[in-house]
């Protein structure tokens, strides 16, 4: 896992936990970057929350559009509660904040299954006017039933995400989400979800506006395919993502044997356990229609020439 680059189409820009160096270097526009606090991993001598204390004063919050939560002291073993209690107390500082992504967590700095989590839901509360929302890291992570108007993103990053979390987002009221982005992950790393719990997204019945369905990194992606088969959600979708996971031509048939997938401007089908046979069939179907089927990473070659050809993994686990 890396850090990200860019949030909300911004480019992200690390806010100085030193003071010092803001006085070195000019800050940009409030407006013009997303803005990443990050404090050193092994370091408690700085606290994250200061340093946001410090940003509250040197940068023009009002103007603030996207911000993302980046490492804290000891992530490994250190819950996020104050940092969540700092940005929900600080929420009316920020009318023009759309962008919001908590925990943007590079695997140098602590690996995805390390990063300890907590309850987010309150961050959700308290900006209503939140287009994006993302979080990174499944360890103690609650995201309890909510109703957001405006959310049109949003994205749970995980190596195993728990199944309360999941029936809770699905139980969750997003009239204008149009991207659900799921990383399911692994049981060795917490993942306990089974394809009954995500009925609810497959429906489509609680989400009206989706268009973007990302249900990856999953080393249930063949039982994840078969549900998708015949899931009335499928047909106003434009992006399907079952990328990242387990996938083989088990899955694979069972997509190509249910219902059309003609429609979908693209398929991510990437870091998968396919055979050639079965990628020549996909891209004759669906690609010969137009849809974008990204098959790279193909671990098919290195997984047969296992002993154990139950040994498939996920891309992101640790």
């Amino acid at each position: 896992m890396s850090n990200l680059q860019e949030l909300f189409g911004l480019p992200v820009f690390d806010f100085p936990a030193e003071g010092a160096k803001t006085k070195e270097t000019p800050l940009p526009g409030a407006g013009t970057v997303a803005w990443r606090i990050a404090v050193d991993a092994y370091d408690s001598d700085v606290s994250w929350e200061d340093v946001f204390a410090r940003f509250l004063t040197e940068v023009e919050t009002t103007g603030v559009r996207a911000f993302a939560v980046g490492v804290w002291s000891e992530a490994y073993d250190t819950a996020p509660e104050p940092i969540v209690k700092a940005l929900v107390d600080a929420a009316d500082r920020f009318p023009a904040l759309r962008s919001l992504f908590f925990a943007d967590v590079s695997s140098d700095e602590c690996e995805i299954s390390w990063i300890n989590q907590g309850p987010v839901t309150p961050l959700l509360e308290a900006f209503p006017q939140l287009k994006e929302f993302g979080v990174r890291g499944g360890t103690g992570l609650e995201l309890k039933p909510v109703r957001h108007e405006r959310l049109r993103s949003l994205t749970v990053e995980t190596g195993g995400l728990d199944a309360r979390v999941v029936r809770d987002i699905a139980a969750s009221d997003f009239p204008e989400l149009e991207i659900l982005d799921l990383w399911l992950g692994t049981s060795e790393y917490g993942a306990t979800a089974a394809p009954e719990d995500l009925q609810p997204f497959l429906t489509g019945a609680r989400l009206p506006k989706l268009r973007h369905l990302a249900l990856h990194n999953s080393e249930m992606q063949d039982a994840v395919a078969q549900a998708l088969a015949g899931a009335p959600v499928v047909a106003r979708l434009e992006v399907l993502d079952l990328s990242m996971g387990t996938l083989s031509d088990e899955g694979a048939q069972a997509l190509l044997e249910g219902q059309p997938l003609t429609h979908l401007k693209k398929l991510d089908l990437s870091h998968h356990y396919l055979t050639e046979a079965m990628e020549e069939r996909l891209r004759a179907t669906l690609g010969a229609a137009g849809v974008e089927v990204n098959l790279d990473e193909s671990m098919f070659d290195e997984w047969e020439q296992e002993s154990d050809w139950d040994n498939r993994y996920v891309a992101v686990g640790e």
